[in-house]
């Protein structure tokens, strides 16, 4: 029993050895070296979380940069369609000018256009006069006299018409 006692001592003694040369050899390198890898996760994840808030700060400042980048184009915008409405309206307003001035020409060209009508038929009509006049007259009165009879009818022509013609 003895023996039974001294390889159970024994067994106990080398199972002390060994655990104390697995502490000394294996377990404090093991624990140092899980410690390290929980260190390193651990930093790993707060550099994580650092970036993740920096990349949500960089995205919210992108957003309110790309919210003003809109206000600055819908102003750019609204300036450029205000501008094209002003130069609309001004090259409305030259061309309604143009046109106006256009037919102030043209009721000038028209109206010494029916004075020189009106003059030409005039000298016509005296001419016509002159000449039946000077037929129906021509061995009575001497030429004063139908000078005098032409200017007479001429003055009691209307100016503004000629027979029943409006001029």
């Amino acid at each position: 029993m003895i023996d039974l006692n001294m390889t159970l001592v024994a067994q106990i003694l080398n199972f002390l050895i060994l655990v104390a040369l697995l502490r000394w050899l294996a377990y404090k390198p093991v624990v140092s070296m899980l410690k390290a890898r929980e260190n390193r996760i651990a930093d790993s994840i707060q550099r994580a979380d650092d970036d993740a808030a920096a990349a949500e700060a960089v995205l919210a400042d992108y957003k309110a940069k790309l919210a003003e980048a809109s206000v600055k184009a819908q102003e750019i915008q609204a300036r450029a369609e205000e501008r094209a409405e002003e130069y609309r309206a001004a090259r409305k307003a030259d061309t309604e000018r143009e046109i106006e001035q256009m037919k102030k020409a043209a009721k000038a060209e028209i109206e010494r256009d029916r004075e020189r009508a009106v003059e030409e038929l005039r000298t016509q009509m005296v001419a016509l006069s002159m000449a039946a006049a000077g037929k129906i007259i021509s061995k009575n009165l001497d030429a004063a006299e139908n000078e005098q009879l032409i200017g007479d009818f001429v003055a009691k022509l209307d100016k503004n018409k000629i027979g029943d013609l409006s001029c």
